[in-house]
């Protein structure tokens, strides 16, 4: 049987290989004889094995955007486990039992589903109690089973994890350095997150099985590792573990503690459990920690070094931050040259001084720290100047704690996040602006005011001359930027950050106004108040915000350099002033987005939750118990399916147009 698993997945390995020299890059690696001829090979396996492994070319699983992650609590909540840095104390803790230790890899927490042997559902960790749901991007993960040989209800555990190598190749790709992936963890946690599975697809995720929750009708003798062994029966890759007792665990530990240096998948520690099911049962736990197992965590490795310089880095609260910038040294595995000093009460703790030698490690083998000061020159100073606006710093004490702020309130780093929505997919869509790049930007005197983005061109020698810049990332940019000049008024309004505006509201606003915007700077509060779904609260926001004149001169530079263009019409109003709800996946329309277009074009509006003035909830699952179905029945909601949507509200015969 092993035999089998391991030649189905060299033939999936094959196969892919030689659809993406053909697809991708035009080329061939072999014939399409040779090509049938494995395709057959596989397909026959399958059918014997029962099983369908990720990738394989005989099923398709289609990309699919989404709106959001759904939220969904575990059936018992994930908890973390006890750590112990002490090798001897793991062996204590076995208690003359025997257990299993494993790699603790460090990555993201997944739950998958399985009924009737296909994958049903896979949830992430979350914070413990409610996760989210992210079926779709496991669907394409590099090597989880799509199909499975056992029938009954299936529920593991697993960590999905990103290696370095495939990490070093993605990050190889990004020119802007601000812009890297910090750790393979990151990375794999917005990647297993993403609302967009293509992309998922393209980072490599793997998926390491490490708990068996439940497998209806199995007997696995009370034995930890027989249920190991049945998961990967079962197809999947369990993570790398061995047999230990007290006797010979301090050994086990040593061993991965060597491999750990060339180990590919990121790890920050090992996991020991009891093998003896009933008996970790019967522990219980704690508050906080199940008493079945325990974490051994690498004691932090130490690197000594020296002092160049501190960097003071403002923020868009005005708090300014010590960085540390020392001699590059490795740690963990990695170069690290600067790391956060946090706030003054530390700074002058450390009694830190330029030159002086400090030693260095990662918190948590993830964040560089400075351990200790061995010189203790104390010589640095504390600015008295902002770096970016130059105006007037304080030194702040809150709860004890000492902090320098800049006092200026028209600080251009305060505006960072202004200018992160203005730039933001929902308001003029401008990739390549990244927060980090705006920070740089800003600091530099590029970007004043929204306009000045718009003018970008004027600095190029210096924008192509930043590290991890250059000529491509330069040119990628100039062609958002104007790209980013057509755009429609909703967008326009919703990119000035007018508070409580978000898109929904300026398109109802627009509407309303027939996207005359003289007419919508000169509104009143009570006007507003009038329009359904904005109310005093929202319109005296509106309001106050014209009622700025520098405001207004802003935007009317900002008018002098983008056309605002018509959003595009669906004939009457036939959905005006009513209300809808969208949740769960659809099947006529390519995304709730494109829904939410279409009823908003004909003067509906979509909201985030079911209220007493939504008109319907829009689910094809109307028997299921999500929150937003709950509510709905609580308040005698109508839930409907897409399809009597669009044959009651928006008169569409969906046979015809299926």
């Amino acid at each position: 049987m092993e035999t089998d698993l391991h030649r189905m997945k060299e033939l999936v390995e094959k196969l892919r290989a030689a659809s993406k020299a053909y697809y991708s890059e035009d080329t061939e690696i072999m014939s399409n004889l040779e090509y049938d001829a494995l395709y057959d090979e596989l397909a026959a396996l399958e059918k014997k094995m029962g099983m369908v492994l990720t990738g394989s070319p005989t099923v398709s699983v289609g990309y699919e955007a989404v709106d959001d992650l759904p939220k969904e609590a575990h059936e018992a909540p994930m908890l973390s486990l006890d750590k112990t840095k002490d090798r001897e104390a793991l062996a204590e803790w076995l208690n003359g039992r025997e257990g299993l230790l494993s790699w603790k890899l460090d990555g993201l927490t997944i739950v998958l589903t399985y009924q009737n042997g296909e994958l049903q559902k896979a949830v992430t960790r979350g914070n413990g109690e409610v996760g989210e749901v992210i079926t779709n991007n496991a669907k394409v993960f590099k090597n989880i089973p799509l199909r499975i040989r056992h029938q009954g209800e299936l529920i593991l555990r697993g960590e999905a994890v990103i290696t370095y190598r495939d990490f070093e190749e993605i990050n190889s790709r990004i020119e802007d350095i601000e812009a890297k992936y910090k750790n393979p963890r990151n990375l794999c946690s917005g990647s297993v997150r993403q609302l967009n599975n293509q992309i998922t697809a393209e980072r490599n995720v793997q998926f390491y099985a490490f708990s068996l929750v439940r497998a209806e009708g199995v007997d696995f003798q009370n034995s930890r590792e027989k249920q190991f062994e049945f998961l990967k029966q079962q197809g999947f890759d369990v993570v790398e573990y061995v047999r230990v007792n007290p006797e010979n665990i301090v050994d086990a530990v040593a061993q991965y503690e060597e491999k750990i240096k060339t180990y590919d998948v990121p790890s920050d520690g090992l996991v020991l459990i009891y093998d003896d099911i009933e008996y970790g049962r019967s522990l219980g736990r704690t508050a906080k920690f199940p008493r079945d197992s325990i974490a051994f965590k690498w004691a932090d490795e130490i690197q000594e070094t020296t002092l160049r310089e501190i960097e003071w880095s403002p923020s868009r609260t005005g708090l300014i931050n010590p960085v540390a910038i020392f001699e590059p040294v490795e740690l963990e595995g990695t170069t690290v040259s600067r790391a956060s000093v946090h706030n003054i009460s530390i700074l002058r703790g450390l009694k830190l001084g330029i030159g002086d030698r400090i030693t260095v490690y990662k918190a948590n083998m993830i964040i560089p720290q400075i351990a200790e000061n061995l010189t203790k020159s104390d010589n640095v100073e504390i600015p008295k100047i902002c770096p970016v606006c130059g105006g007037e710093t304080q030194v702040k004490a809150v709860n004890d704690v000492q902090s320098l702020y800049c006092v200026n309130p028209n600080c251009e780093a305060k505006k960072i996040k202004s200018f992160t929505l203005f730039v933001s997919r929902d308001a003029l869509n401008i990739d390549g602006l990244s927060e980090a790049t705006l920070e740089k930007f800003i600091a530099k005197g590029f970007i004043h005011e929204y306009s000045d983005i718009f003018h970008l061109d004027k600095h190029y020698d210096e924008i192509v001359a930043m590290e991890g810049f250059g000529e491509k990332s330069y040119q990628r940019l100039m062609e958002s930027i104007n790209a980013a000049k057509d755009v429609t008024l909703p967008k326009l309004i919703y990119s000035l950050g007018i508070a409580n505006i978000g898109l929904a509201n300026a398109k109802v606003i627009c509407r309303h106004y027939d996207y005359e915007l003289d007419n919508m700077r000169h509104a009143d509060v009570e006007e507003l108040s009038e329009i359904d779904g904005i109310g005093e609260v929202i319109g005296k926001a509106f309001v106050d915000y014209f009622a700025v004149p520098q405001n207004n001169e802003r935007l009317d530079r900002l008018l002098k350099e983008v056309n605002i263009v018509k959003e595009e019409s669906s004939g009457e109003q036939t959905l005006e002033g009513k209300a809808f709800v969208v949740t769960g996946s659809l099947v006529h329309f390519g995304s709730r987005n494109e829904l939410k277009d279409l009823i908003e074009s004909k003067g509906g509006k979509v909201t985030g939750s079911v209220t007493s003035k939504t008109v319907c909830l829009i689910n094809n699952d109307i028997a299921s118990n999500s929150s937003k179905n709950k509510k709905a029945k609580e308040l005698g909601i109508p839930i409907v399916t897409e399809e009597s949507f669009m044959r009651e509200y928006l008169e569409i015969d969906v046979k015809e147009n299926s």
